[in-house]
């Protein structure tokens, strides 16, 4: 079935008129809102559709008011079924696969399906063309972010960081006030649904397995996250330690002149920015790159209060968020300052407490192995706490990496069995706990209560394996739905968990 005559979105941007263009909004979270809100100010016919009719981001509320501004809502079982007929255009919201009926129906009719970072691109002010220095990976990408946006905005510009975190991108594209430049956090979702996206400066900071579930296979995986480099204008920024990123970076189509700036924990060749010492240096965005360096930082700068020093992955987010930084031009000083007053969100190695010899350390934000891996190379010893969905995603590789640091592992999560089999083959000797989880909230998938209870029995388990000296950690390698809200939730209840049994101990 082809597509019935209405009106072309393609040649249209942010100050055409969009009347008479019929579009179809997949998704009612907040980056649906945010397009269905914004193609309606643009005169577009709006229709939005999604399986659920509430949540955490108020979608009921939310409907009402563009209902009043003459959209069509559809919200509930069933509503996302059927395209509609007569569509001109559906922006989709980036959870949803290639494969969802509504999706496949539209590629049949011929139908143009965006994501919404393609929508912001097409939709950016032509007298104010705001630079996007845009990060993705499997790991690390909100923090490094966040760390990006804290050295723009220590270097005086008006920046925010927006796609997968903070701002929906194109709100931040049609603020009335235009950024001086975006720090643009992208999921290989986000990326598989963008085509023209052209970056000033562009990072992947790793590549592991994760989300195969969705992509279908590892190299589809890798090259959704490749495209993040389409079209780059001044610099490719690639991890050294991860020859997957640099060979994305070969693959790409960049604008003549772009350049492969490579980071790394160890000493930087020209043309990379790197660790001296105990400094991080720059000899890549300097005039006598071949015999000199410039110093960015110390890690001291790096190393949160009551802690020995950054871990390694922090380390290599601060290098690729300087990277990104300098390549549109910020001064060493801002480098240094953003960096130096950077605090990372929650969840992401934060020390819980303390007490009887055990330190006890929530990273509930590693949903997967690769980033579960890093957080785990970074304490000795460990009892590890873990589990959840495992999203296609296998543990070998990781037990094989942590087996001689491991005093213990606690298992909880629907697939707590993937992460027990690998612990079989290759560390029979170390000890586990499996934490049985109650099907009811293996059903709800939200119930707080089960959740809590489930964290407390393995939080005291995990204090059944410690040692004098050892680390608890929280480094679930999952992600959380099959028993909490998201991964905040998790680490919620296990810190509260933790103070628990503290009070218990010494009560």
């Amino acid at each position: 079935m082809s597509r019935t005559a209405g009106r072309d979105p393609e040649p249209l941007r942010r100050h055409d008129s969009w009347d008479g263009v019929r579009a179809v909004v997949a998704g009612f979270g907040v980056s649906g809102f945010a397009a269905a809100d914004n193609l309606l100010h643009l005169g577009a016919t709006v229709t939005a559709l999604d399986e659920r009719a509430d949540g955490p981001d108020q979608r009921a509320e939310k409907a009402e008011l563009l209902e009043v501004l003459g959209a069509d809502i559809r919200l509930g079982e069933g509503a996302t079924a059927t395209l509609p007929e007569g569509v001109d255009l559906v922006v989709t919201s980036p959870g949803w696969r290639p494969s969802a009926p509504l999706l496949a129906q539209a590629r049949e009719r011929g139908i143009p399906v965006w994501g919404e970072v393609e929508l912001a691109w097409r939709l950016r002010d032509p007298e104010h063309d705001t630079p996007w220095l845009a990060v993705t990976g499997t790991n690390g990408k909100t923090t490094t972010v966040r760390m990006l946006d804290a050295i723009l905005r220590a270097a005086g510009l008006r920046s925010a960081a927006v796609g997968n975190v903070g701002l929906p991108i194109v709100e931040a594209v049609m603020d009335p006030v235009p950024y001086d430049v975006l720090a643009v956090e992208l999921s290989s979702f986000q990326l598989h649904w963008t085509d023209s996206m052209s970056a000033q400066a562009a990072a992947v900071l790793n590549v592991a397995e994760d989300h195969l579930d969705w992509h279908g296979s590892m190299a589809a995986y890798a090259g959704d996250k490749g495209r993040v480099y389409k079209r780059a204008q001044r610099a490719c920024v690639y991890n050294v330690a991860d020859p997957v990123t640099e060979e994305l970076v070969r693959e790409a189509d960049v604008v003549e002149g772009a350049r492969a700036i490579g980071f790394t924990l160890g000493m930087p060749s020209v043309g990379m920015l790197g660790v001296v010492e105990d400094i991080l240096a720059d000899r890549a965005f300097v005039e006598e790159r071949e015999t000199s360096a410039a110093e960015l930082c110390t890690l001291d700068d790096l190393t949160p209060a009551g802690q020995a020093g950054p871990a390694p992955h922090t380390v290599q987010n601060a290098l690729a968020a300087a990277a990104l930084a300098r390549a549109h031009g910020v001064p060493q000083a801002a480098v240094r300052d953003g960096l130096r007053g950077f605090r990372p969100d929650g969840h992401r190695i934060a020390l819980v407490a303390e007490r009887a010899g055990l330190a006890w350390v929530d990273d509930s934000k590693a949903t997967n192995p690769h980033a579960a891996l890093a957080s785990l190379l970074a304490y000795e010893p460990v009892v590890w706490v873990a589990g959840g969905l495992a999203k296609g995603a296998r543990f070998d590789d990781l037990v094989r990496r942590v087996r001689d640091r491991l005093h213990g592992v606690v298992l909880l999560g629907r697939d707590r069995e993937v992460i027990a089999e690998a612990l079989r083959r290759h560390a029979p000797d170390v000890p586990v706990i499996v934490v049985e989880t109650p099907e009811t909230a293996v059903t709800a998938g939200d119930s707080a209560s089960d959740g809590a209870g489930l964290m407390r029995r393995a939080v005291a388990a995990a204090a059944e394996l410690g040692r004098p000296g050892d680390t608890v950690l929280l480094a679930p390698g999952c992600a959380s739905q099959d028993v909490f809200t998201d991964y905040a939730a998790r680490g919620d209840a296990f810190a509260a968990a933790v103070r628990e049994l503290d009070d218990g101990q010494h009560g």
